[in-house]
């Protein structure tokens, strides 16, 4: 079975979303919200979050776009809001590395099972490849908030009290 258009449109929607997060990533350590890549990768994000839900097969697949959709906008969202403002960007980093966490899943699952096109690597969900690659996403997760929260918060302890 092929894909369909709106299958296209949440595949190539949501795929810049990836090198713009290595990108920020890899620059500044996390997604940055208010950057030009970071407005690009939350617009790429919700269109993908968005085209999952008529074409999910499967309830779990719903279930990860509803939990990336909240992590995408409390992400966005928490900066805006003025009491957040002592913890808003630990949320903010936290949720916006969740966001990059549950894109790649499903990202690496889809691939793993459709490539090479014909002969897939992986054609269970238990194949040990495939549960493989997502501990080690997982375990990339757990330990890049873990070094994000420790990076922002030896920035604000380095940051002058005038600036804080």
């Amino acid at each position: 079975m092929g894909i369909s258009p709106i299958g296209w449109l949440h595949t190539l929607g949501s795929l810049p979303a990836i090198p713009l997060a290595v990108y920020m990533l890899v620059k500044h350590g996390r997604i940055v919200p208010e950057s030009r890549p970071g407005r690009a990768y939350f617009w790429f994000m919700l269109l993908g979050v968005l085209t999952v839900y008529p074409i999910a097969h499967q309830p779990i697949s719903s279930i990860i776009a509803t939990v990336t959709l909240v992590a995408l906008l409390v992400g966005y969202a928490i900066s805006k809001w003025s009491v957040a403002r002592r913890f808003g960007q630990y949320v903010e980093t936290a949720s916006l590395s969740l966001s990059v966490f549950l894109l790649m899943i499903p990202t690496v699952s889809e691939s793993l099972r459709r490539l090479p096109v014909g002969k897939p690597l992986v054609t269970d969900l238990k194949d040990p490849l495939l549960l493989g690659v997502q501990g080690a996403l997982f375990l990339a997760l757990i330990v890049g908030a873990a070094l994000q929260i420790r990076a922002l918060r030896r920035r604000k302890s380095v940051q002058p009290k005038a600036e804080r």
